[in-house]
């Protein structure tokens, strides 16, 4: 279903939302940047919004701003977080979802480096899948990392931005944090978003069970 997003800066986003007909956890996913062709239906995003229903959860999938049919422009990561919290205003006001049921943040690449510094108590966990954290300055990420909620971190084996050994280190003393990395796979995941899609469920199956 296409839906709209207003953010605190009053910049109108295009989304789509999926859902069950009662979800039991909701899943708001960030994609990777705009300005190397990064879209809500970039691989990784498409494959989990299409996954994700079928397991019992709701997705929501955005566009930030200034892409495709999204208001505004590209704001170097400042606007995008704004952006990231207006889904999550739509997200938990969904009145089919279960109250208390998890609302969990996914992001990708740049999608990832938004949701991994982004804090806001309605989330239930945070998942970063090849996150870069390069695209906010130092410190943008201490919040989530010192945060007990339970964090997942999807890394590629041969990614070609940052090694999986480069965050697996730079998030070493991070809280509640897992890291998996997916054999064989590039940072875009081509012939591997079954496996992501098979941590991001596990992850989400293991919160909406408590």
């Amino acid at each position: 279903m296409n839906c709209t997003l207003t953010t605190r800066d009053g910049v109108t986003l295009e989304a789509e939302w999926s859902a069950p007909p009662e979800p039991r956890a909701t899943a708001v996913l960030c994609h990777p940047h705009p300005q190397y062709g990064g879209t809500m239906r970039s691989i990784v995003t498409s494959a989990l919004f299409e996954a994700l229903p079928a397991h019992g959860v709701a997705c929501l999938r955005f566009n930030f701003r200034g892409v495709e049919g999204s208001e505004g422009a590209h704001s170097g990561g400042e606007g995008e977080l704004l952006d990231v919290l207006a889904a999550l205003d739509r997200a938990a006001a969904d009145p089919a979802a279960p109250e208390g049921s998890p609302l969990v943040l996914v992001g990708w690449s740049f999608g990832a480096d938004m949701a991994l510094a982004t804090t806001d108590p309605r989330v239930a966990g945070w998942v970063g899948i090849a996150p870069p954290l390069r695209f906010r300055p130092a410190g943008s990420y201490d919040a989530v990392a010192r945060d007990p909620r339970p964090k997942l971190l999807v890394l590629a084996a041969h990614d070609e931005f940052r090694t999986p050994e480069e965050i697996a280190s730079e998030v070493r003393d991070w809280a509640a944090t897992r890291v998996e990395v997916v054999a064989g796979a590039s940072h875009f995941f081509v012939g591997r978003t079954e496996r992501v899609v098979a941590l991001v469920g596990a992850f989400v199956d293991a919160l909406a069970t408590g």
